[in-house]
């Protein structure tokens, strides 16, 4: 069974920053892409960032130049560096292994302005 462990986030001011981590059992990121989604309150998840394991990214429209995903392979652990951060960046954000499906448990991001 893969686990995800997601932290790193808290309440910033908008125009601040915070690294989201995602820790994941085993070593699947070797082969396998990850993402990171969001869920804001009554909102529907939506998809935010994914790597793949050659370490091709790509970003929705929405923080493409302010989020940056990354990997270390070593480490089994995705990051998601979130720079210029806005109210509307606020959300539950989660991450997901792709092959196979699995989610962490989130992380709450909470920017205010």
């Amino acid at each position: 069974q893969v686990q995800l462990v997601e932290s790193g986030g808290g309440l910033v001011q908008a125009g601040g920053s915070l690294r989201l981590s995602c820790v994941v059992s085993g070593s699947i990121i070797r082969i396998s892409p990850v993402s990171w989604y969001r869920q804001a309150p009554g909102q529907q998840r939506e998809w935010v960032a994914y790597i793949t394991n050659s370490d091709s990214t790509n970003y929705a429209d929405s923080v493409k130049g302010r989020f940056t995903i990354s990997r270390d392979g070593a480490q089994n652990t995705v990051y998601l560096q979130m720079n210029s951060l806005k109210p509307e960046d606020t959300a539950v954000y989660y991450c997901k292994v792709e092959r196979g499906g699995y989610w962490g448990q989130g992380t709450q991001v909470t920017v205010s302005s």
